[in-house]
């Protein structure tokens, strides 16, 4: 009779597994790029089963920039993805069915760099000198409200359109004087240039925008709130343990990507932990946005991007996901 108890309840129990497995959610994030510092703590959790324990049945995808991010989850093609939020916002207004749901780079990424030994000290010395960058690059879309909050005048730099991986070697070779880069991959720039390094973030001067984000097809959310607060949840629960201890989450992005050094990403993520503390997440809650900054970055946006059709941005994101109790660690 014990046997066929013992049986009977070894029975259930893998019914009950099957059960829980075939019921999982099955969604997918796109990231905005190929993974990174940034995205260790998704894969993180992944590794933990925090997902699966959620009943999310998460795929992750790599990206190619933000703007095909935030046109994948607004076509609902991805139910959740990172995109950088001024670009989502461009999307939006195009018609982009997409929600902000978290906050990860609170801080603007958005840095220029220079060498000491050109002679600039500052921005004020920027003018008559060149800048490489992509012609998309949100720094020289942007560039209208730097200039103005530095004070240089309109045209007093010239732009020289740069690859991304030519950003190094043409400032290097004095083919441009200035650079403009993610402030996550400062200590990269450290190691290449070491002390003749120079570099602004734009935050010091009053443009703080924000930058990447958890984005969610509105659609979906609407229609599967459960499975959004999980998805936030984790996630949150996800980026808290790894400020807390790091080394587990950077193993567990180079466990799923080839290539990457882990040096430079532990230099990353210390940077990213800079670019996620600010005011609103280490007080209110990690990932957590500001209505004010939100109306900040919307407002940038739509005088240097262009707004197709208007909305209302306090309807473009949402805190109702996030633990108040799980906050950010100020630097």
């Amino acid at each position: 009779m014990k046997k066929l108890l013992g049986a009977w309840f070894a029975g259930a129990a893998m019914l009950s597994l099957s059960a829980t497995a075939s019921f999982a959610e099955e969604a997918s994030l796109i990231l905005n790029w190929t993974p990174g510092a940034d995205h260790a703590p998704i894969y993180y959790a992944l590794d933990q089963g925090w997902y699966a324990d959620a009943g999310i049945d998460l795929k992750v995808n790599s990206g190619k920039g933000s703007g095909l991010a935030a046109q994948t989850v607004g076509t609902g093609a991805s139910e959740f993805g990172i995109a950088e939020l001024g670009t989502a916002f461009v999307a939006k207004s195009k018609g982009a069915d997409l929600t902000a749901i978290m906050v990860l780079y609170a801080n603007s990424p958005l840095t220029l760099y220079w060498k000491k030994s050109s002679g600039m000290k500052g921005p004020k010395d920027f003018a008559g000198h060149t800048l490489g960058n992509p012609p998309g690059d949100a720094a020289r879309v942007l560039w209208p409200a730097f200039a103005k909050a530095v004070g240089l005048e309109d045209g007093s730099v010239s732009f020289v359109n740069l690859a991304p991986p030519a950003k190094n070697p043409s400032l290097a070779a004095d083919r441009v004087d200035i650079i403009s880069e993610f402030y996550n991959g400062h200590d990269a720039k450290l190691a290449a240039f070491g002390d003749d390094l120079a570099s602004l973030r734009w935050s010091e001067v009053g443009i703080n925008p924000y930058g990447n984000s958890f984005i969610v097809n509105t659609s979906y959310m609407k229609e599967n709130p459960e499975v959004v607060a999980k998805f936030a949840a984790v996630t949150q629960r996800a980026f808290h343990a790894c400020v807390e201890n790091p080394d587990p989450c950077i193993k567990s992005l180079m466990d799923v990507a080839s290539g990457l050094n882990k040096e430079a990403m532990d230099d990353q993520w210390t940077r990213v932990k800079e670019l996620m503390a600010d005011e609103t997440t280490t007080t209110e809650g990690l990932g957590f946005f500001s209505g004010d900054r939100i109306q900040k970055t919307y407002d940038l946006i739509e005088t240097y991007f262009g707004v197709e059709k208007p909305f209302d941005p306090a309807e473009s994101y949402t805190n109702e996901y996030l633990d108040k109790n799980i906050k950010m660690t100020a630097n």
